[in-house]
């Protein structure tokens, strides 16, 4: 069992965005503000902490429609007619999430049955962020508006005569306003079965998300619980920080995946190692040799704090029927881990020389992280296959088929090579267990975001889902992100889909996360022409963006032409002309009248599609476009 793709609906910049899973391992990349983030941020409202939404989680380009509807019911009030029925769910957050379940895993997925005839397939389950009662929430908000519109009202007829009686805005001035505020009380996520025969692709990489019947009822409680264990790795990990971790940090869901890593190993000890309740023969010799440690200690307290007790009754206490004070200590191995040097580094020494150790904090940032992401991924698998004491006890469920590990932005403070390979070898570490390997009945699947070309670089083309930022248009207000699955560019593999992936392998560019792109012949306008950028001023707005060089060869030049329309990226092309005989087809050099021909094929099939020298030296700039 897997899950095949998701799709997100009006949550942030991601209108309609479908983003297919690939069965290990799957990447995002995309430029600043294309959306990556919040797709992640939508796995995590939706699957791991709904309580997390808030009104900036609606996307922008529904905020009026949400407004209009607030302000019908008040004209509705104000004309003393009947309430219309609230009509919000074409503009609420929503998550599908499609699984792919074999004839075998039946008794996992019966909350998703959509048919009693169901066999084996896709199945598909909707969760929506909406009003547990709509009709509530329509009430309580027109009454927050009737009060609101009264109060100033009221203020108006007592400033009768004055300036400006009233310059503040009362809450809630519309649907927004209020959601800001109440948005949590009213709303919770429900889920509802999708039909996989009403799954259809995407239209211009736009998802089209089926339409649920009208009165459709949710079904009760989370479908997906005990069939996927999700767990995540977030962005902000608080290294750096006094304490490992800010207050915000503390109290965020993300905490135990932040700080320190002996914070990280005691958690861990907690969950899996702790044998006090289940003790196994070596762990009675070391409760044993633990108990004669701390009689020891509590001797030698007593000794020490012999003089100050005997002191303390020159006082009068303890008198005669006080109770007396005994000192007396309390050990706990996992103690041992809950201090600032529980993690110490080794730092190598000359043969014969004292080995020196530092604390976990004199280390660098960038292994502070790898060992936490490491360790986390470890943490998250053993807990998901109930390794040590998460599995003991009569109440523990049994494993998920299905795992599914969320990192956020693994590059942070790391080498670009260590960044390479951490992605190459996370996915490895989540399956490192012997129930695990390469079982099928345990499924594991990895969703990275990134933006760092090092750790695109390291997986494979048809792992990376490329988010495009889409303008405003006049029936949208408001710039949204559309998701393409790279493996689909090229269609069938071929020469140019291999041509691309080798050259991109070979190259470290940075393609995926450009505002554009300059495609130049070779190394000399390699040299020079990024040096015009930054010595002209005519240039100077190019400065400020994040543009990619692409070193290409002019025959090669035209086999970016179906990735680069994919992804929707502003291109410049500074080829040569490779002008040639067509009689003998030999190269010559450029001359008016000659009846020449451009050899080169980017000029022939990309752009402008011409062939004669003379037209192309002739051309206007529109027409090389």
């Amino acid at each position: 069992m897997h899950i095949t793709l998701v799709e997100i609906g009006n949550f942030r910049k991601l209108l309609a965005a479908r983003i297919e899973f690939a069965p290990e391992k799957t990447v995002l990349v995309g430029a600043n503000s294309s959306g990556k983030t919040s797709a992640m941020t939508a796995l995590r409202r939706f699957l791991v902490d709904p309580r997390g939404f808030s009104i900036n989680d609606l996307s922008l380009a529904h905020w009026q429609a949400l407004n209009a509807q607030g302000l019908v019911w008040e004209e509705a009030i104000a004309a003393n007619q009947d309430l219309p029925p609230p009509d919000l769910m074409a503009f609420l957050p929503q998550l599908d999430v499609w699984l792919q379940a074999g004839k075998g895993e039946m008794h996992y997925v019966q909350k998703l049955l959509p048919t009693l005839d169901w066999t084996s397939g896709s199945l598909g389950v909707r969760l929506r962020y909406e009003p547990d009662d709509p009709v509530k929430f329509q009430q309580e908000y027109i009454a927050a508006r009737g009060k609101a519109t009264a109060i100033a009202a009221a203020v108006m007829e007592a400033g009768k005569g004055k300036a400006d009686p009233l310059e503040l805005e009362l809450w809630p001035r519309n649907l927004i306003d209020f959601l800001e505020r109440r948005l949590r009380q009213f709303f919770k996520v429900k889920a509802y079965l999708l039909d996989p025969a009403k799954l259809v692709d995407p239209k211009e990489d736009l998802a089209q998300m089926q339409a649920l019947p009208e009165g459709m009822e949710p079904v009760e409680g989370n479908p997906l619980d005990g069939l996927i264990q999700i767990d995540e790795i977030s962005a902000q990990r608080g290294f750096g920080a006094p304490g490992g971790r800010s207050p915000r940090e503390e109290a965020s869901a993300d905490a135990k995946s932040a700080g320190r890593l002996s914070t990280q190993l005691r958690s861990y000890y907690d969950k899996h190692l702790d044998w006090r309740d289940t003790p196994e023969l070596s762990d009675i010799k070391a409760m044993e040799a633990l108990e004669k440690a701390r009689k020891a200690f509590d001797d030698r307290l007593s000794e020490a704090f012999d003089k100050a007790l005997l002191e303390l009754q020159k006082l009068g206490y303890p008198g005669i029927s006080d109770p007396k004070l005994k000192i007396a200590s309390k050990l706990k191995l996992q103690d041992g881990l809950s201090h600032d040097s529980a993690i110490q580094y080794e730092i190598p020494a000359a043969a014969g020389e004292l080995m020196h150790r530092l604390p976990e904090d004199s280390n660098g940032l960038g292994y502070q992280n790898l060992v936490s992401m490491v360790f986390n991924l470890m943490s998250h698998r053993d807990a998901w296959m109930r390794v040590g004491k998460a599995g003991t006890g009569d109440d523990v469920p049994p494993p998920p088929p299905l795992h599914l590990m969320l990192v956020e932005e693994p590059e942070a403070y790391l080498h670009a090579q260590v960044q390479q390979v951490f992605i190459r070898h996370a996915y490895e570490v989540l399956r490192n267990d012997p129930a695990l390997g390469a079982s099928t009945e345990f499924s594991t699947q990895l969703v990275v975001s990134t933006h760092s070309s090092h750790v695109a670089h390291a997986c494979d083309f048809a792992a990376l889902r490329y988010f495009r930022r889409l303008p405003p248009t006049p029936a949208r207000k408001t710039p949204i992100a559309c998701v393409v699955n790279l493996s689909s560019v090229f269609g069938k593999p071929d020469q140019t889909a291999k041509f691309v992936a080798r050259y991109l392998k070979a190259t470290h560019c940075d393609l995926f996360f450009a505002d554009a792109a300059v495609f130049i012949e070779g190394s000399a306008e390699r040299i020079l022409v990024p040096h015009f950028v930054e010595q002209q001023d005519a240039f100077l707005y190019l400065r400020s963006c994040y543009i990619t060089w692409l070193e290409v060869g002019g025959s090669h030049a035209h086999r970016f032409k179906g990735l680069v329309e994919t992804l929707g990226l502003t291109t410049l092309i500074i080829t040569d002309l490779d002008a040639k005989d067509p009689a003998t087809h030999k190269s010559a050099p450029p001359v008016l009248g000659k009846g020449l021909e451009a050899g080169n094929e980017t000029l022939r099939s990309w752009a402008p599609k011409q062939t004669q020298v003379d037209v192309l030296l002739k051309l206007d700039e529109k027409e090389k476009a």
